[in-house]
Protein backbone atom coordinates (compact mmCIF):
# COMPACT_ATOMS: atom_id res chain seq x y z
CA UNK A 1 0.00 0.00 0.00
CA UNK A 2 2.63 2.23 0.48
CA UNK A 3 4.54 1.82 -2.59
CA UNK A 4 0.87 2.35 -4.40
CA UNK A 5 0.50 5.47 -2.21
CA UNK A 6 4.17 6.52 -3.74
CA UNK A 7 3.28 5.76 -7.14
CA UNK A 8 0.04 7.90 -7.07
CA UNK A 9 1.37 10.34 -5.49
CA UNK A 10 4.30 10.51 -8.29
CA UNK A 11 1.52 10.70 -11.06
CA UNK A 12 -0.47 13.66 -9.66
CA UNK A 13 2.75 15.55 -9.57
CA UNK A 14 3.35 15.08 -13.79
CA UNK A 15 -0.49 16.41 -13.80
CA UNK A 16 0.81 19.93 -13.59
CA UNK A 17 1.75 20.24 -17.16
CA UNK A 18 6.00 20.64 -17.43
CA UNK A 19 8.23 20.54 -20.37
CA UNK A 20 10.01 17.90 -18.35
CA UNK A 21 6.78 15.46 -17.78
CA UNK A 22 7.60 13.14 -20.74
CA UNK A 23 10.86 12.16 -19.52
CA UNK A 24 9.59 11.93 -16.04
CA UNK A 25 6.93 9.58 -17.05
CA UNK A 26 9.26 7.03 -18.18
CA UNK A 27 11.14 7.09 -14.89
CA UNK A 28 7.62 6.80 -13.46
CA UNK A 29 6.44 4.01 -15.79
CA UNK A 30 9.31 1.66 -14.96
CA UNK A 31 8.82 2.07 -11.43
CA UNK A 32 5.75 1.50 -11.64
CA UNK A 33 6.20 -1.97 -13.47
CA UNK A 34 8.50 -3.02 -10.74
CA UNK A 35 6.24 -2.35 -8.31
CA UNK A 36 4.97 -5.37 -9.67
CA UNK A 37 1.54 -4.20 -9.09
CA UNK A 38 -1.10 -5.63 -11.08
CA UNK A 39 -3.36 -2.72 -11.75
CA UNK A 40 -1.10 -0.60 -12.07
CA UNK A 41 0.37 -2.54 -15.27
CA UNK A 42 -2.68 -2.12 -16.72
CA UNK A 43 -2.90 1.51 -16.76
CA UNK A 44 0.77 1.88 -17.54
CA UNK A 45 -0.60 -0.31 -21.18
CA UNK A 46 -2.97 1.90 -21.54
CA UNK A 47 -0.36 5.07 -21.20
CA UNK A 48 1.30 3.27 -23.83
CA UNK A 49 -1.39 2.73 -26.29
CA UNK A 50 -1.81 6.40 -26.92
CA UNK A 51 2.05 7.92 -25.96
CA UNK A 52 1.55 10.81 -27.83
CA UNK A 53 -1.68 12.28 -26.50
CA UNK A 54 -0.52 11.44 -22.93
CA UNK A 55 3.06 13.24 -23.66
CA UNK A 56 0.52 16.27 -24.81
CA UNK A 57 -1.82 16.48 -21.97
CA UNK A 58 1.44 16.19 -19.17
CA UNK A 59 3.50 18.90 -21.31
CA UNK A 60 1.24 21.46 -22.82
CA UNK A 61 -0.48 23.81 -21.04
CA UNK A 62 -4.00 23.49 -23.32
CA UNK A 63 -7.06 21.82 -22.02
CA UNK A 64 -10.50 21.61 -23.04
CA UNK A 65 -12.18 21.82 -19.49
CA UNK A 66 -14.01 25.09 -20.23
CA UNK A 67 -15.81 23.25 -23.40
CA UNK A 68 -16.62 20.33 -21.06
CA UNK A 69 -18.05 22.75 -18.41
CA UNK A 70 -20.13 24.10 -21.07
CA UNK A 71 -21.19 20.56 -22.34
CA UNK A 72 -22.00 19.11 -19.19
CA UNK A 73 -24.33 22.25 -17.78
CA UNK A 74 -26.39 22.01 -21.28
CA UNK A 75 -26.98 18.41 -20.55
CA UNK A 76 -28.09 19.29 -17.11
CA UNK A 77 -30.33 21.43 -18.10
CA UNK A 78 -31.81 19.30 -20.98
CA UNK A 79 -32.39 16.38 -18.58
CA UNK A 80 -33.98 18.97 -16.22
CA UNK A 81 -36.65 20.34 -18.89
CA UNK A 82 -37.24 16.59 -20.71
CA UNK A 83 -40.41 16.39 -22.38
CA UNK A 84 -41.53 19.76 -20.70
CA UNK A 85 -40.84 22.07 -23.27
CA UNK A 86 -39.65 23.33 -26.42
CA UNK A 87 -36.35 24.50 -27.80
CA UNK A 88 -37.02 28.19 -27.11
CA UNK A 89 -37.55 27.32 -23.94
CA UNK A 90 -34.13 25.84 -23.80
CA UNK A 91 -32.16 28.18 -25.17
CA UNK A 92 -33.65 30.70 -23.35
CA UNK A 93 -32.16 28.59 -19.84
CA UNK A 94 -28.70 27.94 -21.71
CA UNK A 95 -28.38 31.63 -22.81
CA UNK A 96 -29.04 32.75 -19.02
CA UNK A 97 -27.06 30.11 -17.32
Amino acid sequence: MTALAGLVRGFADLLRPADGNAHRLDEWITTARAADLPHLHSFTRGLDLDRAAVDAALTLPHHNGGTEGVNTTTKKIMRQMHGRAGFTLLRHRILLG
